[in-house]
């Protein structure tokens, strides 16, 4: 019987730690488990090298920006050429270089082509300030109906996004299958007064086992387009005696940010920890009282899945995306400071959720995910081959 052999083509990938990496390790693993071979094709990094096989490293130079970005050089080594041959899908996790390079590859070969909608690009155009701002976030809207088009299919996290890519003129096929976590391991995260520490929640002076002070969770890459600055206000409008935000993750705009807590009274009450290894995250989780997610760019929020799966209760910015994300495992709200005070004082005062949990698996987990997207990959091949 012939295995399937899937290409992952994505031009953001290890140690790059974000949203959009995690992902891709989910399908690959998920893809893997169920037999499909899987080659992912991504930038190499200076003095970074892989611990494992089946991952082709192409040629990238540094960007004129401070960012761990590389610009990809869409050439393959003659050594790894050998290594993508025999392909029966091409699936592309970019609209840039790896993108059109894979885009290449499935029309040479005649292949079928996927595309993953992960990031919604109009909303970073303040990292490019020498252009007129509309006039970059057309030219990326631009560029996701040429690419989008471009595929057999597209997949997207929310059926928000489903309704975004129509409204940009996409008319390729839509499949909305949920980004995967592994559930489990989240699930597992163990609440630790050492980890509570490291986020600055101090102990209880009494004689009770559980702390006086309560902590709020971020994890997010520290950028503008994150609108962490309404998280961190909201600590100094809340009304929950104690309340610490701890916010996990680092990025270009944590100067800023310090900045601005500083600027908010809040500096004391707020503990910037920096990137810490995706396997200390389920304890960070667990370890934490409530989550908070500020965020409107977003087109899933892979981080409330993971919040979830620890049984946090989840307060995020009201976006169509946020309102399917979140479902029954948290609230909605105005993203603007007093609405997530009042939202996270309700949170912590109503506790955990372990129904959550339960959310998170029929949702969120990564067999559901790799069926769906196995399903679609059967359907698009049948197609080409018609």
């Amino acid at each position: 019987m012939h295995t399937l052999h899937v290409g992952l083509f994505t031009e953001c990938y290890r140690p790059i730690v974000n949203g959009i990496v995690a992902s891709i390790d989910a399908l690959r693993g998920g893809l893997r488990a169920r037999g499909v071979a899987v080659t992912t094709i991504a930038p190499g990094f200076p003095h970074f090298a892989d611990s494992e096989a089946g991952i082709v490293r192409i040629p990238s130079l540094p960007l004129p920006t401070p960012t761990d970005y590389r610009l990809c050089v869409p050439y393959l080594r003659s050594g790894d050429r050998a290594r993508v041959r025999g392909l029966d899908i091409v699936h592309t996790h970019s609209p840039f270089v790896t993108g059109w390079m894979g885009a290449n590859y499935a029309r040479r070969r005649g292949l079928p082509l996927v595309f993953t909608y992960h990031t919604r690009l109009e909303a970073y155009a303040h990292y490019v300030p020498m252009f007129e701002r509309r006039t970059l976030e057309r030219a990326a809207e631009t560029l996701t109906r040429a690419y989008a088009n471009v595929a057999d299919a597209v997949v997207v996290p929310t059926d928000a996004m489903l309704v975004r890519l129509r409204e940009l003129g996409v008319t390729s096929r839509i499949a909305v299958v949920a980004s995967s976590i592994d559930v489990a391991a989240f699930a597992a995260g163990r609440r630790s007064m050492a980890v509570r520490a490291l986020l600055g929640a101090r102990a209880s002076s009494g004689a009770g086992p559980e702390p006086v002070e309560r902590l709020a969770l971020v994890v997010s890459r520290l950028a503008k387009e994150k609108n962490l600055e309404a998280a961190i206000a909201a600590v100094g409008r809340a009304r929950t005696p104690g309340l610490r935000l701890a916010i996990v993750g680092d990025g270009p705009h944590r100067a800023a940010l310090e900045a601005f807590a500083a600027a908010c009274g809040v500096a004391d009450r707020v503990r910037f920890v920096g990137a810490l290894p995706r396997e200390a995250l389920p304890d960070v989780y667990a370890s934490a009282d409530a989550f908070v997610f500020p965020s409107t760019t977003e087109t899933q929020g892979l981080v409330i899945a993971e919040a979830q799966a620890a049984g946090l209760r989840v307060v995020a910015a009201d976006t169509p995306a946020m309102r399917e994300t979140v479902g029954l495992g948290g609230v909605v709200v105005p993203a603007e400071p007093a609405a997530f005070a009042a939202a996270l004082d309700a949170a912590l005062a109503a506790g955990r959720d372990q129904s959550a949990v339960h959310l998170a698996q029929s949702r969120f987990s990564v067999e559901t995910q790799t069926r769906q997207i196995l399903d679609l990959y059967r359907e698009v091949l049948a197609a080409n081959a018609a």
